[in-house]
């Protein structure tokens, strides 16, 4: 009997072992949200000490249950722009999840991504995940698994074939301060979530504004 790589993913996650995941971009080096995963993920691309990481959710409702301080104006961003080919750059008041910025975390980056069928039901059942492109540092973007270096490929204890993904990286937007910043022009358009983000606050706004006025007409 084969065995499901949708339940082996899942079963390697758990036991603290990473995994090769499709998104919505690229071929995705992911391992479970907590710190030794941060240091599987960093020994195994190579990547600088203390260089960030994302934080992958099933959902932005199970995003804002691990960040709760991201309630208010940085859900009504969320909401507007995941899921999608993004990844975005929060404030992160309670210093959650440091490992991912290598101990110091005044900010997050977080994305929900549109995942092919097989990987959503890997997220859905480990909740979210910390995530990388799967090559090695400085490498050309995985579209394929065959893309994916030999090292890291026979480092994962599963993988997740979808075929030819775009192979163009995600959009990296900082909301963190007064202005968005965008650090990079990938996969999605940039000033199309900008706008959406800033018709999101505006909206939740006004909302707050009206709802906070009663008496006031309507």
């Amino acid at each position: 009997m084969v065995a499901d790589p949708v339940v082996q993913s899942i079963e390697a996650l758990r036991a603290g072992e990473p995994v090769l995941l499709p998104t919505d971009t690229v071929y995705g080096l992911c391992a479970a949200l907590d710190e030794h995963g941060a240091e599987r993920l960093t020994a195994l691309k190579g990547r600088p000490a203390g260089k960030p990481m994302a934080l992958i959710a099933a959902s932005v409702e199970r995003l804002l249950e691990l960040v709760p301080e991201l309630e208010g104006g940085p859900a009504a961003i969320l909401e507007a722009v995941l899921p999608g080919p993004y990844t975005l750059i929060l404030a992160n008041p309670a210093g959650r999840f440091p490992w991912l910025g290598g101990g110091d975390a005044p900010t997050i980056g977080v994305r929900v991504v549109a995942l092919p069928e097989p990987a959503q039901r890997v997220l859905d059942a480990v909740g979210a995940v910390i995530a990388t492109s799967a090559n090695d540092t400085g490498g050309p973007d995985p579209a394929i698994l065959a893309d994916v270096p030999d090292a890291i490929r026979a480092a994962c204890a599963a993988e997740l074939d979808a075929g030819p993904l775009p192979g163009t990286p995600s959009t990296v937007i900082d909301f963190s301060g007064a202005r968005p910043v965008v650090l990079r022009e990938g996969a999605g358009s940039a000033a199309d979530a900008i706008d959406r983000a800033n018709a999101a606050l505006a909206a939740s706004s006004a909302a707050t504004t009206i709802g906070g006025s009663p008496g006031k007409e309507r």
